[in-house]
């Protein structure tokens, strides 16, 4: 593994709206940019979902400005870690990156009440990468 500097973060799932967004959100707050991070859907949404959008504001941080991104080969290349999140077969393959599959409910459709359990499931799986990285959150993020 590259070391924690430089190591780059890809999160993918089908419509880059919602489990990808909020991943590669939190990875970049509490690694204070130390990882690289990219995101990217399978067949990506028009826009961020509105209520991961409130979600994440509310542990502040403002995703309003990201819109959704489609996956392509070039994104997964260039990244040491590939994290999928539910986009199966469509995910391409090549050696010698490390591949995690994190299983989470979509919530694409969900109000922001069934949001919040998937929020602080990936910001505790974010922050156990981010330890099995080498990286400790950056000062002022309240990881612990």
């Amino acid at each position: 593994m590259t070391s924690a500097a430089h190591t780059s973060v890809l999160f993918v799932c089908v419509h880059n709206a919602g489990r990808s967004q909020m991943a590669a959100a939190y990875t970049h707050h509490l690694s204070g940019g130390r990882v690289e991070v990219r995101s990217a859907g399978s067949a990506p949404a028009d826009t961020v979902n509105p209520a991961v959008r409130q979600a994440m504001l509310e542990d502040g941080i403002d995703i309003s400005a990201e819109t959704p991104k489609l996956l392509t080969p070039e994104a997964v290349q260039a990244s040491d870690v590939v994290i999928t999140m539910g986009c199966g077969d469509a995910c391409p393959f090549y050696p010698g990156k490390r591949y995690l599959d994190w299983q989470l409910d979509d919530p694409a459709g969900q109000g922001v009440d069934a949001v919040r359990p998937i929020r602080d499931e990936i910001r505790r799986r974010v922050t156990s990468l981010l330890g099995e990285l080498g990286v400790h959150p950056a000062a002022g993020t309240g990881g612990s």
